[in-house]
């Protein structure tokens, strides 16, 4: 197997699971698709330079990273949280999400979907406003007429119960196999 022929298929296999990466850092969906494919790019050219004892998702993750930091200094815009801290985050949350037992980012996308529908409605409520309307906290606050400690607490309980039950689902998918 050709070098080209292995990189396509690792993006295929990592591709979903970047963008909804670069999407969490970056809320402009023009800008989103140009930080990916300067990623993709990016990976080409160093595709030498990959180890490959060592897993693909993170070391794309890192190109995404440095792209998208690129991009604040360009348009120099800082995002809300420090830029390097939101990525570690991120690449953290999805490095855990990618040593569950399901097979695809497919079957732990619909296990999130199911667990976001499990959610106390104000959770999800507070879910869909920042991930599928991508709002900031603020215009949350505005829309769901509670204070900014509400929502942020509303956020990270929601995360946590979200990777509560995502694994719960993906260890039980393991065990029907």
């Amino acid at each position: 197997m050709n070098a080209k022929e292995v990189f396509e298929i690792l993006v295929r296999e990592h591709a979903s699971s970047l963008m909804v990466f670069i999407r969490s850092l970056v809320s402009d969906s023009a800008a989103a698709e140009d930080i990916f494919q300067e990623t993709m790019m990016t990976a080409w050219k160093n595709m030498d330079r990959f180890d490959r004892e060592r897993p693909f998702g993170p070391w794309l993750r890192g190109i995404a990273g440095k792209t998208t930091l690129a991009w604040y200094r360009q348009i120099r815009k800082q995002p809300m949280l420090r830029a390097e801290e939101l990525i570690e985050k991120m690449d953290h949350r999805l490095t855990e999400i990618h040593a569950l037992s399901g097979d695809t980012f497919n079957e732990k996308l619909e296990a999130l979907k199911d667990c976001i529908l499990k959610l106390p409605e104000p959770y999800q409520d507070t879910i869909r406003l920042r991930y599928n309307e991508q709002l900031m906290p603020a215009a949350i606050v505005e829309q769901t007429k509670t204070t900014l400690e509400t929502v942020k607490k509303r956020l990270n309980r929601a995360r946590s119960m979200l990777m509560t039950c995502i694994t719960r689902k993906i260890q039980q998918l393991g065990n029907s196999l």
